[in-house]
This record gives structure tokens, sequence and C-alpha cells, in this order.
């Protein structure tokens, strides 16, 4: 697969992985969409890329999931069709499973799952009609194995998994691809931005985020995996390899993650 003359969506695109996946693909000769909710940072991120001329913004919010497909019929109309939609955007969570809110564990659902389902089905008659069509989802290993702190954000990621395996055994027959993204730690402002027990954002960077991978090498092996149309893709440093330590023996991930003492 090549990016070549491809139409590509991508949601999440005003900053980290969205935005440096927008900045490397706008060097290929493709046409890109930025999703977002800010108009404004979109716009400079657009401005920040090359061949901006192939590029448009559109907002939306994916915790309004009902909008989804009006949304998608105007991100259609903007290049007259769509080859690729990566599902990127989302947030995260960080507080005690005792202390923590239910209204934060239904928001994680609404926007990292609710919100992914219903932008990917919304735009499903389109990629069945041209009998072609690829979903990118950025989930985690989170969504392969949990980890402390983050039981909203684990719950939701792994329910994506659960949705795009069947979407991928269902519309095989239609040549639609799904290649599952799975981050381990990326160096962005993810931390910053994730939820805590009570809703509000918790402001700071922790260390494993900071040590994490620089968000333009894990852009360029994610792109890799999505050219090569792989399944499932697991990107990061030594975390990555909890997901094939699970597959052997989930008592032993249990215990590694215990002394991780990730928080």
């Amino acid at each position: 697969m090549t990016f070549k003359n491809k139409v590509i969506w991508i949601t999440g695109a005003s900053s980290g992985i969205g935005k440096e996946l927008a900045l490397q693909l706008s060097k290929f000769d493709c046409k890109l969409i930025l999703s977002s909710r800010r108009q404004e940072i979109l716009e400079q991120v657009k401005a920040s890329c090359s061949n901006n001329k192939n590029i448009e913004v559109l907002t939306l919010d994916l915790a309004n999931y009902k909008a989804m497909q009006n949304v998608t019929s105007k991100a259609i109309e903007l290049f007259g069709r769509i080859d690729i939609l990566i599902n990127n955007g989302g947030i995260s969570q960080r507080s005690p499973i005792i202390e923590t809110d239910i209204e934060v564990d239904k928001k994680l659902m609404e926007i990292d799952y609710l919100g992914t389902v219903a932008l990917s089905k919304a735009i499903l008659p389109h990629f069945v009609t041209n009998q072609s069509g690829h979903y990118v989802v950025v989930s985690s290993v989170m969504g392969k194995f949990s980890s402390s702190y983050r039981s909203a954000y684990c719950g939701a990621k792994h329910a994506l998994h659960g949705f795009f395996d069947a979407l991928r055994l269902e519309h095989d027959k239609d040549n639609i691809k799904v290649t599952m993204i799975c981050p381990g730690f990326v160096n962005t402002n993810v931390a910053r931005n994730a939820l805590t027990a009570d809703g509000s954002k918790q402001g700071v960077q922790d260390d494993a985020t900071q040590n994490g991978l620089h968000v333009t090498a894990f852009v360029k092996r994610m792109l890799k995996a999505i050219k090569r149309e792989k399944y499932e893709a697991y990107i990061g440093r030594f975390e990555a390899f909890g997901v094939y330590v699970k597959r052997l023996s989930p008592k032993l991930i249990h215990k590694l993650v215990l002394r991780s003492k990730v928080r």
C-alpha cells in the first residue's frame, strides 16, 4: 500500500501523535483532512505542513457522537472520497478505581470508544460502496493488558479491539482493512491532559511518558505499519513486550506491571 493519491482523515490532529501524523503525511503526494475540536489550532498545524494546499480542516467533537453522520458527509464532500480514516482522537485517565467518579468512566467511553465507533460506522457505507477503505485505530498496549490507575482508559481501549476485530471480519469481503496501533509510552501531552478522579486534568507529566518514544520516531514506525496493512502493531520500548508476556502468562504480566510501579 502507498499513500500516493490517498485521501486521509486524521482525528485528534491538533497535537501529539495526530499533529505529527499530519506533518509527516503532508510530505507524501496525498490529501489530508485534519480534525479536532479546535479550529484555530488545526489551522496552525495546517500552516506548518508541507503541501498545505492539499489539506482541509474540519472540526469535530468525539464526545458528540450523535453528530458523526453529518460530520462524515462534510468530510467526504471536501475531496470527494475518503480512503483512510485514522482514529487518533481521545483522552486518558490517571486515578485509583475506588476514588474515580463514574462520570469519568462515562466520559472516557463516550470519547475514546463511542465517538470513534460512531465515526467509523458513519463512514462505513462509503467504504462499502467504494469496495475499499482502511481504518487505522490508535489504541494502546493498555488495550491488550492493563495497568493500575488507568481503569477507564484500559476499559475503553479494550472495547475498541473487540469492535474493530468484528468489523474486520464482517467486511473482509468488501476489501476493508483495519490496523490497530498500540503505542507504549510516547512523549506527548497525553499524561498532562489525562483526567483524574473528579474529572479534572492531571496537568503534569509523568516520568514514564516523559521518557517514552519521541513522537517523530513513533509516527515513522506507525506509518510503516499502516503501509504494510498490519492487523496490529505494538510500538514502544520494553512495555510493548507486555503484549506477548500477557499471551504467555497473565500471572506473569500481573507481577511485572506491579513491580514497574508506573503511576
